[in-house]
């Protein structure tokens, strides 16, 4: 008996202390254990929950005792499945009465107060979602969610309040009020600890940044603990760069203010000292292999000061070298034996035989419009091939330069058996579209508007259609054209391109028209060379010549048929196509009118360019480009020889460096043509995100000869060089790029035309 009193007490202790219903209901847990056997049970209160699924849970059925511990137990069951706020246990007799409240369900989820996150943001954040259960705690775990997610986007005080609102049938609404408060800036940053660099310089190595008044297009002087911890590995990399191979830091505190408007960084950091290169080897046990044939790729020099990214940037080069070489799996080492009393690190290259690793699978994500063939496509390598460092960095590069993805990363990890690895491709979209606008102003022609939109991901499948309007005082161009990259599913790009001029040609007194249209093919002979072929035809009419014009236009009157087949070879090493920093292309073009039409000549233009870095991000540039025209049993039109001036030599108009009439003063064009550029890109001193880079430019170019002329006409021409000196800016703004060149001639001849100013501006959509 005294046994039995016991658990009668603990039990409703246990009611007590657990279950939030009346102390009435304890009384009730007397009778509950008043011994007997369970002949019914009745569930009331249920409303969408079917009785027999009640009672499943609580694992009792009738014919057990009225046991006070499997009561406990049942009440512990009900509560546990979420479904109701509130369960009565009673006995009337031997039936057991089972009361339940249940929990109601969410028919809607709103945001109110939200501004700067969308609802869409919030919506992925939570648990809670429409049909589903409603508990409180439910609703304070995703209060607590968005909390800190409003915290991650620098909003420390912001506050959440959920308000529920009771609807028929069970069921409620959902209202998050929101109160999204300031967004909580980066007061100041500061290092302790720094000796050899200053807090300035350590500010610039890190992604955090301070608040200024002119930051209103980034986010990096709001504080976030995830890029404070990148920070700590942004400083590290830093001085490891920079010699000081013991660097460590020591803390990284984020201190809010007193006013909760601003936090206060602090780096505590223990520079420790630095360390030059000692003696560089380099080992292998690889057949047949020489290791100092190595040597040129190493960019790590002894004596020189000890920099860890040159290393991993040795290890690559080594590693892309030997896979050039027919070394599938290297495994290369760099092995450091540092001397403290003499300051240096001794590094030995150890290459050896690595495991034999192949890509089991390839997986793609982050792509939402882009279909996975159109990335599938730019693999060097496909499943079942072995793993190549090399050839992974090669397809990293393709894929950037469709230019489709604001970010790619490559990574692998372990397949299913020690030699296999899965190789997963991560991608960021960004937008293909673009409305673009250009500007410029000439001071013989006026201003000039461009309009043109282009899609270079149609329906993500890489297709890339331009539509584009210019006009302007002197000049009209409307153009279509459609690119498929991989017609038929090869490695073979297929176009067609139409096209309609009108140009009134003031500087050679006529007006142009050109309608016409051309189809293309182009195709990869190695992974750097592409070959291109196209067929054009085109109706040329020169008219409107004004009375006064040089006899050479007058005599170039008239509609004339142009059948024209092209040959461009391009052999291309650069790192990026629309923004090299390393290696070269070289191209040719090759043009032959007289398959049909009215013209006959043959007209070639050889160019290049070399993209190298100095230092940083100070990068030089190398361009030039040659060019020549000669008719074949007959002379070349006017329209169809070469003028300079505007993008291939800044400081001069359109046609500004040309032969000319000497009495008209009218443009005639030249049979030959060269050009140069020497040119070094820049940041000017403004923060990286403001994407604002400056250059100065030189450039040299002619434009000379033509066939010959009727005795009373004087040609002024020259082959001498004409030199431009140029300062300019790109800025990629939140409307679209900006781009301004002032180029200033300080070689010339009298009668070239000059134009110091030229600019363009364009937005994305």
């Amino acid at each position: 008996m005294i046994g039995a009193t016991r658990t009668a007490v603990l039990l409703v202790v246990w009611l007590m202390l657990h279950v939030p219903f009346a102390a009435a209901q304890t009384q009730t847990a007397q009778s509950i254990l008043s011994g007997g056997t369970i002949e019914e049970i009745r569930v009331e209160g249920t409303q969408r929950i079917e009785p027999a699924t009640v009672q499943s849970y609580m694992q009792i059925d009738p014919g057990d005792p009225f046991d006070p511990l499997k009561l406990n137990d049942a009440l512990k069951n009900l509560f546990a499945t979420q479904l109701f706020s509130d369960v009565t246990l009673q006995r009337e007799g031997s039936t057991l009465i089972v009361s339940v409240v249940e929990n109601p369900i969410i028919n809607r989820i709103a945001f109110e107060g939200n501004d700067k996150i969308d609802d869409e943001v919030l919506e992925t954040e939570i648990e809670l979602k429409p049909r589903i259960v409603f508990t409180q705690t439910k609703a304070q775990n995703d209060v607590q969610r968005l909390i800190n997610l409003y915290q991650r986007q620098g909003r420390f005080g912001a506050t959440i309040e959920p308000k529920v609102i009771q609807l028929p049938q069970n069921r409620v609404d959902l209202v998050f009020e929101i109160s999204e408060g300031p967004t909580t800036k980066i007061k100041s940053i500061n290092f302790i600890g720094n000796r050899e660099f200053s807090d300035g310089r350590l500010r610039d190595e890190i992604a955090t940044s301070e608040s200024a008044f002119w930051k209103f297009f980034t986010s990096t002087d709001s504080y976030d603990p995830d890029r404070l911890t990148f920070d700590r590995e942004l400083l590290r990399r830093f001085y490891l760069s920079e010699g000081y191979a013991d660097f460590l830091v020591i803390s990284a505190v984020a201190e809010l203010t007193p006013d909760k408007e601003g936090f206060i960084i602090t780096f505590t950091v223990e520079e420790g000292e630095r360390y030059k290169f000692g003696t560089i080897d380099l080992n292998t046990t690889l057949k047949d292999l020489d290791p100092e044939v190595l040597r040129e790729d190493l960019l790590t020099e002894e004596g020189e000061w000890y920099d860890a990214s040159a290393v991993e940037e040795s290890v690559a080069n080594l590693t892309e070298r030997l896979n050039n070489l027919g070394y599938a799996f290297v495994d290369i080492r760099p092995n450091t034996d540092r001397d403290r009393e003499n300051l240096t690190i001794n590094l030995v290259y150890e290459i050896n035989e690595g495991p034999k690793v192949y890509v089991e699978r390839i997986d793609i994500q982050g792509n939402v419009r882009t279909i996975d063939k159109v990335i599938r496509r730019e693999f060097r390598f496909v499943e079942g091939d072995a793993f190549n460092s090399a050839k992974i960095r090669r397809t990293r590069t393709r894929i950037n330069d469709l230019g489709f993805f604001s970010s790619v990363e490559i990574t692998n990890e372990p397949g299913t058996e020690p030699d296999k690895t899965i190789v997963t491709v991560d991608v960021q979209e960004q937008s293909t579209g673009s409305l673009t606008f250009g500007a410029g102003f000439s001071t013989n022609s006026g201003p000039l508007g461009n309009v043109g939109i282009r899609e270079r991901n149609l329906l993500g499948r890489g297709q890339d259609l331009l539509l584009s309007f210019t006009l302007g005082g002197d000049l009209s161009e409307l153009e279509l054209s459609f690119t498929e990259p991989y017609f038929l599913d090869r490695n073979l790009s297929a176009g067609v391109d139409l096209f309609w001029t009108t140009n009134e040609q003031d500087e050679s007194s006529f007006d142009e028209r050109r309608l016409g249209g051309s189809l293309r093919a182009g195709y990869d002979l190695t992974e750097n060379i592409r070959q291109v072929w196209r067929y054009t035809l085109e109706e040329v009419d020169i008219d409107n010549v004004d009375d006064d014009a040089s006899l050479v236009v007058q005599l170039d009157q008239g509609k004339r048929l142009e059948s024209v087949i092209s040959h461009e070879l391009f052999y291309d090493t650069r790192d990026s196509r629309f923004d090299p920093r390393s290696g070269f292309i070289l191209s040719t073009l090759n043009e032959f009118a007289g398959l049909g039409g009215d013209v006959t000549y043959l007209r070639n233009t050889i160019g290049g360019g070399y993209y190298y870095t100095i230092f940083g991000d100070v990068t030089a540039g190398l361009r030039g480009e040659v060019g020549n025209i000669f008719g074949i049993g007959e002379d070349t039109l006017v329209s169809d020889r070469f003028f300079l001036g505007q993008d291939q030599l800044r400081g001069f108009e359109f046609a500004g460096v040309s032969p000319r009439d000497a009495v008209t003063d009218d443009a005639l064009g030249g049979k030959n043509f060269y050009t140069g550029t020497v040119e070094v890109s820049f940041p000017v001193g403004l923060p990286d995100e403001f994407q604002i880079r400056g250059r100065l430019f030189s450039d040299i170019g002619a434009a000379w000869d033509i066939d010959d002329v009727p005795a009373s006409v004087i040609v002024e021409d020259s082959s001498s060089p004409r030199l431009v000196i140029g300062a300019g800016f790109s800025w990629v703004s939140p409307f679209g790029p900006v781009i301004v060149d002032l180029g200033f001639p300080v070689v010339k001849e009298d009668f070239d035309k000059e134009e110091i100013l030229s600019f363009s501006f364009g937005t994305r959509f």
